[in-house]
């Protein structure tokens, strides 16, 4: 999803991602490596010892500093969410410290189809997700049984939505209508035709809508897919409850967008768009 990382970064990731595969007793593969912000995360694929092709994702961390939402969430959604939320299996996992880092290997069943996109923002030109509607069907299927999960995670902290939406949008929350998200609903995070949600690090509590409103303000570059998004999940973002969890998406975006590159490019659709919700939220 994102580009390799400084060298030193990258050869150190790459020597960590050796050792995670002779720990889990994984064969490892040259090339085709999936890099998380800042080289923090690495994935790819790899061998079981019958040949069979897995996913490993490794997971790096200054040395003491490991753990919490982040670090938790693969490991805590395998153990709590129901089979309905399509998502890879998690079938080992490794911890380690070395030379000032913590590392966390995870291995998953292997996922055969792609993400829609290679980037988590839509690109008119690049890609495009032509979806049938039992792909549709399936999110909602999926969205609906992981809302009514109850966990004490947070997705969205309500301290960091009372102090920054009144910043970013002039709008001040009234009551929060929370439901369980998975946190970082875009088009890299989902495969097709058939369906995946990938990418569990930031699940739990967030405003309702929070999900849709992520896939939506992702898929603004197409138009004809955002209007597709913004259809099916009307029922929610056309609401007040659903109002505040779309703002809320909108300040995320636009608070990243000076150290983010793609949400850089992002940030004027989504300030027009936010600047329609300011109006639409006006006359109500």
């Amino acid at each position: 999803m994102f580009t390799a990382p400084e060298p030193a970064v990258a050869e150190r990731m790459l020597s960590a991602r050796g050792h995670a595969c002779a720990l889990l007793g994984l064969a490892d593969t040259t090339g085709g490596e999936v890099w998380g912000y800042a080289g923090r995360t690495l994935s790819g694929a790899v061998h079981t010892p019958t040949g069979a092709t897995a996913w490993l994702r490794l997971v790096s961390d200054s040395q003491g500093k490991s753990g919490g939402k982040l670090w938790e969430g693969p490991r805590e959604a395998e153990r709590f969410l129901p089979p309905a939320v399509p998502r890879p299996r998690l079938v080992g996992l490794c911890d380690w410290s070395a030379g000032g880092w913590d590392y966390r290997a995870e291995h998953y069943e292997f996922v055969a189809s792609w993400p829609v996109a290679r980037s988590p923002v839509l690109h008119p030109l690049h890609q495009h997700a032509d979806l049938p509607d039992t792909w549709w069907q399936g999110l909602h299927r999926a969205l609906a049984h992981l809302a009514r999960i109850r966990t004490g995670r947070q997705a969205v902290r309500e301290q960091y939505i009372r102090r920054r939406l009144p910043e970013f949008t002039g709008v001040t929350p009234g009551e929060i209508t929370w439901a369980t998200a998975h946190g970082d609903l875009h088009w890299a995070n989902l495969t097709g035709p058939e369906l995946t949600l990938l990418d569990w690090e930031g699940w739990g509590a967030a405003p309702l809508g929070y999900d849709a409103a992520h896939l939506y303000l992702h898929s603004l570059p197409v138009p004809d897919v955002a209007e597709r998004v913004r259809m099916e999940f009307a029922h929610v973002l056309d609401t007040p409850d659903g109002w505040i969890g779309e703002l809320t998406a909108c300040t995320e975006i636009l608070q990243a967008a000076p150290r983010v590159p793609f949400y850089a490019a992002l940030a004027d659709g989504v300030r027009q768009h936010l600047s329609r919700l300011q109006e639409a939220g006006s006359r109500t």
